[in-house]
Order: C-alpha cells, then sequence, then structure tokens
C-alpha cells in the first residue's frame, strides 16, 4: 500500500502536464465573434477547432452551412478572419478540370472571397477584417451561404448537401 502511495505523486507528475497541454492546444471560441453571432441572434455551435458552425434555412426549403474561424490570420499590418461556406464534394477526391475551372471563374467575377479546395469539398472562403464590425460580419457570412448555395445548386443540379 506505501509503494503505491509513492508512486501517486511520480504518475500526476508526468500526467497533469499532459493533461494541461491538451487544455492549451484545444483553441478558444474567439470571444468577439460569439458575441457578434449572439447579437445577430445566430445560432451555432462550436467545433473542435474552436470555430463557429452555423446552418441557415433558405429560399425554397434548401439549406447551407457556414463556418467563422475564431483564428485570425495576419501578414504585415492585415488581419483577417475567414468565413467558409462549402458547395460541393467530390465522390472520388479530384476535381474534374472543367468543375475546377468554373470556380476559378466564379472567383475572378465575385464580389467578394474565391473559390478554394479542402480536401475534397469545395468552399467558398470570405476574408474580412479581423476587427470586423458584426454588421460587416453579417455581410460577409450572407454573402458567403448565398453564393456558395448557388453553386451548390449548379455544380449538383439542385442537390442540398450542405
Amino acid at each position: 500500500m506505501r509503494a503505491n502511495a509513492l508512486l501517486l505523486p511520480f504518475l500526476l507528475a508526468f500526467a497533469l502536464p499532459a493533461v494541461a497541454d491538451e487544455r492549451a492546444a484545444t483553441p478558444e471560441a474567439d470571444p468577439l465573434v460569439r458575441a457578434q453571432l449572439e447579437a445577430l441572434d445566430y445560432g451555432f455551435e462550436v467545433d473542435e477547432d474552436g470555430d463557429f458552425k452555423l446552418l441557415f434555412d433558405l429560399e425554397e426549403g434548401r439549406s447551407q452551412l457556414a463556418y467563422v474561424i475564431s483564428t485570425t490570420e495576419e501578414y504585415g499590418a492585415l488581419q483577417v478572419r475567414e468565413v467558409w461556406s462549402p458547395a460541393y464534394r467530390s465522390d472520388d477526391g479530384d476535381f474534374p478540370a472543367a468543375l475546377a475551372n468554373r470556380l476559378l471563374q466564379a472567383s475572378h467575377t465575385g464580389k467578394l472571397g474565391a473559390w478554394v479546395r479542402q480536401d475534397d469539398i469545395a468552399v467558398l472562403v470570405v476574408k474580412v477584417p479581423a476587427s470586423a464590425t458584426g454588421a460587416e460580419l453579417d455581410a460577409a457570412i450572407n454573402y458567403a451561404i448565398h453564393v456558395a448555395d448557388e453553386m451548390e445548386v449548379e455544380l449538383t443540379g439542385g442537390k442540398d448537401a450542405f
């Protein structure tokens, strides 16, 4: 019994830092974004990356998914946050050339954001200043979900996977 009592502090010395490191490695949801989404009365959940996942009901019974990414990106004096909305998932992990070219075309003519490939999914990514107001974030989210849903209709023949 005494040997176990001596062993416990030794084991805790190694186990507790691992737990603390795991907590430190789990990203926190950005409190500014949380407050803005709550003020906009948007329902959301926070995913394992600390990002905000939102699901919107659109016209004609359609829905559209969006993510507001908690972490921000910096380049020089610029700091931006990303709003993502998916539109297409490849069955085999590959994007046919015609589809990839269509997304490039749409990136060129769109008002905000650009189409990117995230693994097997085509995602519209809109970058806004990290200091964006609630109204600016709302505009970016609305733009992303409507443009992504239109592209989903076009590319899938009307399916509603996202």
